[in-house]
């Protein structure tokens, strides 16, 4: 029997560490067991030829907010082209409302709840010897006979018993290698499925220092923790740092996500010790109205947060990524902008503005009524209004986050907007806000840019802003042509400086 694990991800260097799991557990039991792994910018004639042409048996997809649409519309033409294939679904975004979805796309057979590891290995041993007693594997909610059958959820796993994934595959050293030394999450944030799974269990440092070992000895280009918060335990988490650091091959950069009200000065001084580019750390502040905080169920403690976060930022050695959300309850438009400039101020190397995604199985999609949320009822369910903040609004701060994400989390403008912010704007919000509505009353989000005309409407508004002021365009430009020259290289630079500031 041949059996397929697959998936879309969402850029070629992500790579799918479900599947690896999955495969992982099941490989010995299920021979002819594969994984191939797509992405969503693959075209969807690509996809059905490659997975039609071995003629599999079993075509297992992994589904996330990003990929479900596409994978429904694929597995629904493999049933019509291959009818007695097996199609079976598992992934956060088909764990819940799950008899809704099974019933709704009759291509499915299969549906895989919750953590799937054992789950799955059940399934493809009962397939495999033709049993068809499922109602005995946990977890596992299907279609017999026409009717649709729900089993009772399976417990949560022994973490340790898994195996380490990378072990009997080959080492995919073009792509973001993902790994997970502790499942759950202590937190209970009201839009984060995380929060279902309260009880954290741990891999032991043995474990997870020999995984480590694997990655630094094949000179892994990046490593990213899928742990939701890495430093829950301090100790656990400096031990796992310090490990890292003394072990650097001077090449493997990690990624993990932090809690910023967990940063201790032990923590600092591991961090200030290691290689720059060793680490990046991502934090999620979402918002830093109190009252925002509080529905949400998250920490009020915004000050220690914002403290520890531009005490790790001023390091300078190590990336600090942070994050904030666009369309949280009681965050109106006006309280945005102090969230934003909170924020903002950090100086963190990327400012990742985010809007809620209204998740399946999560607190905050069950108040949807108590807050009057308007959100795409399609993947990824992205918040369209809320009693708090209009639609208007929201598309007001899409215009600010693309503009953001231009500017200043693609660098190469540090100069200019430091001196933009502190001598021509009431603030970081106001300028973006401005720049928006300047750049769209221009028309120059109606086409995509070079990095070097980003150089010109920047140039534009610097002087169509000292036009409204006292103030003179000249430092600003100066600034400007700084940037470019430190940014550019020189055969760029001198194409530029021929064709001249103006924008065509």
């Amino acid at each position: 029997m041949k059996i397929l694990l697959t998936t879309l991800n969402s850029k070629y260097v992500h790579s799918n560490l479900a599947l690896k799991l999955l495969y992982t557990c099941a490989a010995e039991k299920c021979e002819g067991l594969e994984i191939k792994e797509f992405t969503i910018n693959q075209n969807d004639d690509y996809i059905f030829t490659e997975l039609l042409q071995e003629e599999y048996d079993v075509i297992c997809f992994s589904c996330y907010i990003w990929n479900i649409e596409r994978i429904i519309d694929l597995a629904e033409n493999i049933k019509k082209a291959q009818p007695d294939v097996w199609i079976v679904l598992g992934g956060p975004e088909t764990s819940f409302e799950t008899v809704e979805f099974i019933k709704k796309h009759k291509s499915i057979d299969f549906i895989i709840t919750g953590e799937g590891e054992y789950t799955f290995s059940s399934l493809c041993r009962a397939l495999k010897t033709c049993d068809e007693r499922f109602e005995k594997i946990k977890g596992l909610v299907y279609r017999k006979d026409g009717k649709i059958y729900v089993n009772p959820p399976s417990e949560l796993l022994i973490f340790e018993s898994i195996p380490f994934p990378y072990d009997t595959m080959p080492c995919e050293s073009d792509k973001v290698l993902y790994y997970e030394s502790a499942r759950g999450c202590p937190f209970s944030c009201s839009y984060c499925l995380s929060s279902l799974d309260k009880k954290i269990r741990a891999l032991s440092l043995g474990r997870v220092f020999h995984d480590l070992d694997w990655f630094l000895e094949r000179e892994v280009k990046q490593v990213k923790f899928v742990d939701r918060t890495f430093n829950w335990d301090k100790v656990r988490c400096n031990e796992i740092v310090k490990y890292i650091i003394e072990k650097d091959n001077a090449i493997t950069n990690f990624h993990v996500e932090i809690c910023g009200e967990f940063i201790d000065d032990e923590f600092l001084d591991l961090a200030a010790r290691a290689r720059k580019g060793l680490f990046q750390f991502e934090i999620g502040i979402q918002s830093t109205y109190k009252k925002t905080l509080a529905a949400v169920n998250r920490s009020d403690q915004i000050e220690k947060l914002l403290h520890n976060t531009r005490k790790l930022t001023a390091l300078g050695n190590v990336k600090v990524h942070v994050d904030l959300i666009a369309g949280l309850p009681y965050e109106s438009y006006h309280t945005f902008q102090n969230s934003f400039n909170d924020v903002y101020s950090l100086g963190a190397d990327t400012f990742q503005l985010g809007f809620l995604k209204l998740l399946k199985g999560t607190e905050i999609r069950e108040k949807i009524e108590l807050y009057r949320y308007e959100y795409r009822r399609k993947a990824p369910y992205e918040v369209i209004s809320n009693r708090f903040i209009s639609a208007k609004d929201i598309t007001r701060l899409k215009q600010i986050e693309e503009l953001l994400d231009l500017y200043d989390n693609r660098g190469g403008f540090e100069k200019t907007l430091g001196a933009i912010i502190e001598n021509l704007a009431e603030s970081a919000f106001a300028f973006y806000e401005e720049f928006s509505i300047f750049y769209s009353l221009k028309g120059f989000q109606h086409r995509s840019h070079k990095k070097e005309d980003l150089y010109r409407i920047l140039y534009e508004y610097i002087n169509w802003k000292c036009k409204t002021t006292e103030i003179t365009p000249e430092a600003f430009i100066t600034l400007l042509s700084e940037d470019l020259q430190r940014t550019m290289n020189q055969d760029a630079v001198k194409k530029f400086e021929r064709k001249g500031w103006n924008i065509l």
